[in-house]
C-alpha cells in the first residue's frame, strides 16, 4: 500500500514536473546510457540533461550562457585532459575551489566523470589551513579559480579551463564505479573535516520526489543558487536543477542589489538562499518579483523573525530546510508552516527518519526536549549511526502535538548556569524581534560563580542607540530570570563564515581583542 502510495505520488509530481513526458528513442537510450556509466553523480545528471534539452540554458552567469550540449561537451573534454595530462581518475582525489561560476560545474562534472572523489573546497581557505586539508584528504589534482589562494601541497594546481578544454585527450572510459563526493563541515568550531557521500538511485528517490511535491520548482524555470556550490545547500539544489532542466542563475560573490537585479532579468522562478542572505536583502526597498514563487532557505537557523519580515515583503513563497552537512536534508517548513509557527523546521520528507530521543533512548512526547536523530536517502553512508541506523545530528528538539519539529539548539550549545539547562536560540531569537536590534548571536561563555553565563553580542540598526539594561529587561519580561544575559556586548558586525553562519570563535576572540 505505501509503495503504491509512493508510486502515484512520484507518477504525478513527476509528470507535473515535465519529467515523465514521452522522449524519442534516441533521447531516451542516451539519459538511460548517462546513468548507467555515471550512476547517481554530477556527471550523469549533466549528461543526461544534454540529452534530453540540448540547446536549453545549463548556466547564466556573468560570462553569458551555457547551453546543457555546451556544459557536457566542455565538461567531457576537461576530464579527457585531467587523465591525460595529471593521471586523473578512480581512486585519486580531485579538488575543486571555484566561486559560483561555469568552472564550478564544468570542473564538478569533469571530476564525476572520471570516477574520481570530488573534493569541493571552501574558496576562503588560505595558507596553512588550505595545504593541510588538501594533504589530509589526499588531494591529487587542485582545480582552483585563477583569483584565489595559492599553496604548496605537492600536486598540480589547474586555473585555466579553458586551455585544457581545448587540449582534450581520448575519450575518457566508463568508471568502474563513481567517486565519491566529499564536502567540508563548515568548521565554525574547528578544523574542516571532510564528509564523503556516495548516493545510490533507490536511496533518493523517495525524499527527492516528496521535496518535487511539497515545494514547487518547475522544471525548465531558471534558479538562482546563492549560496556556495561547496556547500551542501548549493550543490544539494544544483543537483536538482540538473534534475529538472532549470537552468541556474551564478552570481560570484553575494550581493544583494545584484541578487535582486538578477532574478529581475532571468525571471527565475525560484531562489535558494541562505538565513544572513534573506537579512540581507530586506535591508533593500522590496523588489515586485511576480515570477518568484519559491525561496528555499537553510544552512543554518532562519530566526521565526526574518522568517515572517522576507513573506510580509516577497509573499508566502519561503520554504526553510533542516539539515547539515553530514545528515543531509532532514525536514522542510512551507510557508503555512512558517506562518503557523515560525520558528518551526517542518516535517521529514517521504523516505526520511527523524526522531527525537530522551535519555533513555525512548522517543519524546510532544512538548519534551531531546536529542535530534535523522535517517534516510539524503544521509551519509560514512557518518557514525546508533544501532537503529539513525544519525545523531547534534541538535537537540521537540516536536509539537501537530508533529511539526522545532529546534532548541545544538547539544554542546546549551549551557547550564547555575544547575539549569539553557539554550542560547531562544533567547537569540527574542533580542532578534526587538526593534532597533539588526542582529544578534548568543554563546555560552564561562562563569566562576555558576559555572556557564549567557553572553549576547548585538549589532544595532544604523542611527539606533540601544542599551544593555534595557535589553536585559526585555528578556527578563518573557523569560525566566536565569535566561537574562549576564553580559551585552555591541558589536559592529558578527563574523559569518561564507555560508553564512556566525563564526564563534572568532566571535569571542574579537570580543576579548
Amino acid at each position: 500500500m505505501e509503495l503504491g502510495g509512493f508510486g502515484v505520488e512520484a507518477a504525478v509530481t513527476l509528470t507535473r514536473n515535465g519529467l515523465l513526458r514521452p522522449l524519442p528513442p534516441g533521447v531516451l537510450a542516451r539519459v538511460v546510457e548517462a546513468y548507467r556509466t555515471f550512476d547517481v553523480s554530477l556527471a550523469a545528471g549533466v549528461a543526461a540533461a544534454a540529452a534530453r534539452w540540448p540547446e536549453r540554458p545549463a548556466v547564466l552567469d556573468e560570462d553569458g550562457t551555457l547551453t546543457f550540449a555546451e556544459l557536457d561537451a566542455r565538461a567531457a573534454a576537461l576530464a579527457a585532459a585531467l587523465r591525460s595530462r595529471y593521471g586523473a581518475g578512480p581512486g585519486t582525489t580531485v579538488a575543486v575551489m571555484w566561486p559560483n561560476h561555469r568552472g564550478f560545474v564544468t570542473a564538478a562534472a569533469a571530476v564525476s566523470r572520471l570516477g574520481a572523489d570530488l573534493l569541493l573546497l571552501n574558496t576562503g581557505l588560505a595558507g596553512p589551513q588550505l595545504r593541510d586539508i588538501l594533504r589530509r584528504e589526499g588531494v591529487h589534482v587542485l582545480i582552483a579559480d585563477p583569483g584565489l589562494a595559492r599553496v604548496q601541497f605537492g600536486g598540480p594546481r589547474v586555473s585555466d579551463l579553458d586551455d585544457l578544454v581545448s587540449e582534450g585527450g581520448p575519450p575518457v572510459p566508463r568508471p568502474r564505479r563513481p567517486g565519491r563526493l566529499v564536502l567540508l563541515t563548515s568548521g565554525t568550531t574547528g578544523v574542516p573535516k571532510g564528509a564523503p557521500r556516495r548516493l545510490s538511485l533507490g536511496a533518493v528517490a523517495e525524499p527527492f520526489v516528496s521535496m518535487l511535491a511539497t515545494v514547487p520548482v518547475r522544471g525548465g524555470e531558471p534558479m538562482l543558487v546563492a549560496p556556495p556550490l561547496f556547500h551542501g545547500l548549493g550543490i544539494l539544489w544544483y543537483a536538482v536543477a540538473l534534475v529538472l532542466g532549470c537552468p541556474v542563475v551564478l552570481i560570484r560573490r553575494f550581493d544583494p542589489q545584484g541578487v535582486l537585479d538578477a532574478l529581475e532579468r532571468t525571471g527565475a522562478g525560484s531562489m535558494v538562499a541562505v538565513p544572513v542572505m534573506l537579512q540581507r536583502l530586506l535591508a533593500l526597498p522590496p523588489r515586485r518579483l511576480p515570477h518568484l514563487r519559491v525561496v528555499l532557505c537553510g544552512g543554518s537557523a532562519l530566526r521565526p523573525d526574518l522568517a515572517t519580515a522576507f513573506m510580509d515583503a516577497y509573499g508566502d513563497v519561503l520554504y526553510n530546510l533542516y539539515g547539515s552537512t553530514e545528515a543531509g536534508w532532514a525536514a522542510l517548513a512551507t510557508p503555512a508552516d512558517l506562518r503557523a509557527a515560525p520558528e518551526t523546521v517542518g516535517r521529514p520528507p517521504r523516505g526520511a527518519t527523524v526522531r527525537v530521543e530522551g535519555p533513555e533512548g525512548r522517543e519524546q512526547p510532544a512538548g519534551e526536549v531531546g536529542r535530534v536523530l535523522v535517517g534516510g536517502g539524503l544521509t551519509f553512508g560514512t557518518a557514525p549511526r546508533g544501532e537503529d541506523g539513525l544519525l545523531a545530528t547534534g541538535d537537540l528538539g521537540h516536536r509539537d502535538e501537530h508533529g511539526l519539529l522545532f529546534i532548541d539548539g545544538r547539544d554542546d550549545d546549551m549551557i547550564v548556569s547555575g544547575g539549569e539547562n539553557v539554550f542560547p536560540q531562544e533567547v537569540e531569537n527574542l533580542l532578534a524581534r526587538r526593534p532597533g536590534v539588526a542582529d544578534v548571536a548568543v554563546l555560552g561563555v564561562p562563569d566562576e560563580e555558576f559555572g556557564q553565563r549567557l553572553a549576547a553580542y548585538v549589532v544595532a540598526e544604523q542611527g539606533v542607540t540601544l542599551s544593555a539594561d534595557e535589553l536585559k529587561q526585555a528578556v527578563k519580561e518573557e523569560l525566566a530570570g536565569f535566561k537574562v544575559p549576564r553580559d551585552v556586548v555591541f558589536v559592529p558586525s558578527l563574523p559569518r563564515n561564507q555560508t553564512g553562519k556566525v563564526d564563534r570563535s572568532r566571535l569571542l576572540a574579537d570580543s576579548r581583542s
